[in-house]
């Protein structure tokens, strides 16, 4: 397994090691409860498998040309691992309320199943080649994709971390 996938999968498990089913749905008002912040992070790992195996399937990558805005915002996630609060997230991923046990019970799954289908890509385009568009950050390479999980799962992670901070 990619040494930063694994690295989240080891993160993620962390920091929700014995919570309570009351402080996986605690939530400050207007914000994501750890059950819907799970949730987020697990649907964006099945949407990636799921745009990687279409590209596999399809057996060319889809990209289109990155705009200006793309490009600055995925050099400030993927090159110096910002990325900033407070965008809504893209519809696909916000929480449709899958149950919190299955979404803690499967989440490290669903980052060994993305590392594996990820790496079939890069065998078969290679490293350097984008492949797939972020919706948000343009085309990405494999590696970047990486990256962009680990970053993005960080970002997640603090935030898990203030939520089990404040229901001490």
């Amino acid at each position: 397994m990619d040494a930063r996938l694994s690295q989240l999968q080891h993160e993620i498990s962390s920091v929700v090691a014995g919570l309570t089913d009351q402080q996986l749905s605690t939530h400050p008002s207007g914000k994501w409860c750890t059950a819907e912040i799970l949730e987020h992070l697990y649907l964006t790992y099945t949407g990636t498998t799921k745009g990687v195996q279409r590209l596999l399937e399809s057996g060319k990558p889809k990209v289109t040309p990155p705009t200006w805005k793309q490009r600055g915002r995925a050099l400030s996630v993927l090159g110096f691992a910002y990325l900033p609060s407070g965008r809504e997230s893209p519809p696909m991923v916000r929480p449709k309320g899958i149950p919190a046990a299955k979404v803690q019970t499967e989440i490290g799954t669903r980052i060994a199943e993305m590392d594996a289908i990820l790496a079939s890509c890069e065998s078969k385009f290679g490293g350097r080649m984008k492949v797939l568009d972020h919706p948000i950050l343009g085309p990405l390479t494999v590696n970047q994709w990486r990256t962009f999980h680990l970053v993005h799962g960080r970002h997640h992670i603090k935030q898990i971390q203030r939520l089990r901070r404040g229901a001490d």
